[in-house]
Formats: C-alpha cells, sequence, structure tokens
C-alpha cells in the first residue's frame, strides 16, 4: 500500500515527532510516542487514539504482521507515512530500529475510572521515577491480571516512551490511574479493599499474610521506599527476607514476588 512519503530531517513532522520526547512537550500535547510492532499493536487493540503511524519499510524487513498492522492502522483513516532509515533513525526514540512508530493520545485516567468488582487486585506505585522500573512492574501486573494500578506521584512519567517499551505495551492494556495519595486511600477504604505494604523493617514473612480477597499491594521508590503515609495506613506490612549482603531488592522484582504470591493464594 503506497503512503506519503517523508525524505527530510528537516520535515515539520518529523520535527513535531522529535519534540515529544521532551515530557513537557508530551504534557503540553497530550501526545507520546510508541515504538516498535508490538507495542504499536497493543495501543491498537486497545482503541487508543492514533494521530498517525510511521513507517520504514528496510527496517520492516517484510515483517507481515507488521505490514498488515499499518494497513489497518491506514483502514481507520490515520495518516501513516513512509520515511526513510535516516529519517525514522531521526525519530526513533532508541536504538531499536523495528520500522514502526505512531504518535497517539496520552490519555489519563483516574481512580473513578477504575470499576473493582469481586475482589480487585490493584498495585499502588508511589515515587518509583526510573521508566524501566515501572515499565517492569506494569508488565508483571498485565502478566498477574491485576485489576489496575495507581500512579500516587507527580514525578513518574507515565507515558514516557521507555515506560511504554519497558512495558511491552501493556501500559495499553492495564488500567494505570494518576492519583494523589488521599485520594487513592479514599478509594481503597470506600470500596473495603485492604492495603499491603512492602517495607524492610516489617515483622512478617510476604508468605505468610493473607493477601487474599480485595487487596492493594503499595511498593515506593527505588531509593526511598513508601513514605510514612502508607506505612501508617497499610492493613497489612510484610517484608521479602533477604539472605546475602544487600537488603532490598528492584522494586519490579519485589511487586512481582508479592503479586504472585497473592495470585498463588486466591487460586489455591
Amino acid at each position: 500500500m503506497p503512503y506519503d512519503k517523508i525524505t527530510s530531517l528537516t520535515n515539520s513532522k518529523v520535527k513535531r515527532v522529535v519534540q515529544l520526547r521532551n515530557r513537557k512537550q508530551r504534557t503540553e500535547d497530550g501526545l507520546t510516542i510508541v515504538e516498535g510492532a508490538r507495542e504499536v499493536a497493543r495501543a491498537f487493540e486497545a482503541k487508543v487514539v492514533f494521530k498517525e503511524l510511521y513507517v520504514c519499510h528496510p527496517l520492516l524487513k517484510g515483517a507481515k504482521d507488521a505490514l498488515a498492522l499499518a494497513g489497518n492502522i491506514s483502514f481507520k483513516k490515520i495518516p501513516v507515512y513512509e520515511t526513510t532509515e535516516a529519517v525514522f533513525s531521526k525519530i526513533s526514540y532508541g536504538d531499536r530500529g523495528e520500522g514502526l512508530l505512531a504518535v497517539c493520545e496520552a490519555s489519563l485516567f483516574t481512580v473513578k475510572d477504575l470499576a473493582p468488582r469481586g475482589h480487585p487486585l490493584f498495585v499502588i506505585v508511589e515515587g518509583v521515577e526510573k521508566p524501566g522500573n515501572l515499565g517492569a512492574i506494569l508488565r508483571t501486573c498485565d502478566g498477574a491480571g491485576v485489576d489496575g494500578v495507581i500512579i500516587c506521584d507527580g514525578k513518574t512519567d507515565i507515558y514516557n516512551p521507555n515506560v511504554i517499551r519497558a512495558s511491552l505495551g501493556t501500559i495499553f492494556s492495564v488500567k494505570t490511574a494518576v492519583s494523589s495519595n488521599a485520594e487513592t486511600l479514599e478509594f481503597l477504604r470506600s470500596n473495603s479493599v485492604k492495603i499491603c505494604a512492602t517495607l524492610p523493617e516489617a515483622k512478617d514473612v510476604y508468605t505468610k499474610a493473607n493477601l487474599t480477597g480485595a487487596l492493594a499491594l503499595v511498593v515506593g521508590s527505588e531509593q526511598e521506599g513508601l513514605t510514612g503515609f502508607w506505612a501508617d495506613h497499610a492493613d497489612l506490612k510484610v517484608n521479602i527476607p533477604m539472605r546475602g549482603f544487600a537488603d532490598s531488592l528492584n522494586v519490579s522484582v519485589s511487586a512481582a514476588i508479592v503479586l504472585y504470591e497473592a495470585i498463588r493464594q486466591r487460586t489455591k
């Protein structure tokens, strides 16, 4: 399928995509970059609003799935542009060069958009700044089938292209809300969701805690851990035993360990 072709590095559309690498610009425009065939596919499946798609055929290397995806996106009357390798290299956020990049709306949800049913399982993320860690947490939450992720601070850039990449696009399949600590606590209490905080100083090992029923697992920043707010309001406080010299695990690893223990208990 022939598309409009962009060959100039100074093309206005190229410049606009490059500007979206900046968080301030993404926030102002309400847009983000989604790069990679798998990530673009998950955004499309989740009915994210696409603004435009950029395709570099030499980098696609005849990948039929990616070509079919581009065709489906074009069928929705979304502008698709073919680029040279040089142009794609300029707009590409990383170095994977898969030949598919989309500009999409970055819709922000709040806790009001979450609809707890039965015995929901939530993950609360406080102060996690590293895109790779947040992306890994989202990927784990997708795998564990959580009902929602709530980001509780203004530091975390949830639509950073590196978050999207690290999550393998699962940020679009996991309902992710942004809220304050106070609003999140009110949401959890009003829906009778018990709070489990992971704390190094906690007395109870995570495997001994009752993680069934409506539950929210709270994890903190890489450097400082959880603030006193969540430690004070937690119904359960658990630790992950450390047998070596290190005193803690990566936050995404900690979240995965406790989440899958919760899944084990719920399926037992």
